[in-house]
């Protein structure tokens, strides 16, 4: 088998009225993503999708396009896709970082090798460990009755897990944890995420604060790079420590590990540069005794079939006590697959077909298309 051409289709997918979102990272109202088709001279056809966010990797839809049309795709045609691992390394000798480019690449190429095979994705990576995978909606940063509003709907829908969006500023954000717990009640287990918005003083004293509301985990409470400062506040702040931005790489994964800056890692295909890369930080967690959690950058239906192959098939990514960030679909007006994913709320289940077990909707992608 041979790749014959890479395809790169950028795209601009809304999210749907009342389900934007809100972070310290900014609003999020349309996701400028792209497609990418791995063409073969068999005729076999791999799916990927790169999430790219400036705010969150410094990748945009025109990098992404330039990166896989100048570099990465003459690098990889005339090779075997079934090379994962060595095409891996090719395209990082072609192009550093550019995390989520190489992740929707990697993804068409894990796509191919299954569908070549006629098995899904989740068997190549040793089988499935869960047959459902319990997620959890999330709810931004915003004021006291819409974040209720956005609670009602979510525990209506069946959800049994939350995740509030915080880093804003601290009295807002322990109003809006605090209305949230109040609605929710005692068992619904709820997350908060500050995406680096705090500094380390007022991450101390947030937690603090939030500590009586028993929170499951509070995820990336300050910027990255500062492992010291994430270990102080593991000790001192009352409330399980989950590591997000911090860990993109292998070798970031191994400074938070050692300076014990985390009591979870949270690891996707398109932040960590694939899913062999996210197997890789699972497994050195693993080592380090620390669980692993499924994170999001609201995907839409490819990046999200390649998440649920990643979690059901890897044991120490514990969807069990930390629920999946799954939920990309919920929040965009289309998904761009002819057939949805099931996605819960409650719990999701991977698409049985060979590869990611995905279609493309045509319609839906040139609906999407941006030309």
């Amino acid at each position: 088998m041979k790749i014959t051409a890479i395809e790169a289709i950028p795209v601009r997918v809304p999210l749907k009225a009342g389900m934007t979102t809100r972070t310290a990272h900014g609003d999020h109202v349309t996701s400028d993503y792209v497609i990418v088709r791995v063409h073969t001279a068999e005729g076999l056809v791999g799916l990927g999708e790169a999430t790219v966010a400036a705010r969150w990797s410094g990748e945009t839809s025109r990098s992404c396009v330039a990166a896989i049309e100048e570099l990465i795709g003459p690098a990889l045609v005339g090779s075997d896709p079934r090379r994962v691992n060595h095409l891996r390394a090719r395209m990082d000798r072609e192009l550093k970082l550019n995390p989520f480019t190489k992740a929707a690449v990697e993804m068409a190429l894990w796509d191919l090798t299954g569908k070549a095979a006629g098995v899904p994705v989740y068997q190549l990576l040793g089988g499935q460990v869960r047959e459902t995978i319990p997620t959890k909606m999330m709810i931004g940063a915003f004021d006291i009755p819409h974040v209720l509003r956005l609670a009602e709907q979510f525990l209506a829908w069946g959800s049994r897990c939350l995740k509030v969006k915080v880093g804003i500023d601290l009295e807002g954000d322990a109003a809006r944890v605090s209305a949230v717990r109040k609605l929710a009640g005692p068992d619904i287990p709820i997350t908060i995420d500050s995406n680096c918005g705090w500094n380390v003083t007022t991450a101390r004293l947030a937690l603090e604060r939030l500590r009586p509301l028993n929170l499951l985990v509070a995820e990336q409470p300050i910027a990255p790079g500062d492992t010291t400062s994430m270990a102080y506040l593991r000790e001192v702040g009352g409330i399980p420590i989950m590591a997000d931005e911090s860990v993109f790489t292998l070798s970031d994964a191994w400074n938070v590990l050692g300076a014990h800056a985390a009591d979870v890692i949270s690891v996707y295909p398109g932040k960590n540069g694939g899913i062999a890369a996210s197997i890789e930080i699972v497994h050195a967690a693993q080592a380090a005794g620390i669980a692993c959690h499924v994170g999001s950058n609201l995907e839409l239906g490819i990046g999200s079939a390649a998440m649920l192959h990643l979690a059901c098939a890897v044991a120490n990514i514990d969807s069990e006590t930390y629920p999946a960030d799954i939920l990309g679909p919920h929040y965009h007006e289309a998904d761009l697959l002819r057939t949805p994913l099931s996605l819960g709320p409650e719990g999701a289940k991977v698409p049985e077909g060979p590869g990611l077990g995905v279609e493309i909707d045509e319609a839906q992608l040139q609906r999407f298309r941006v030309q």
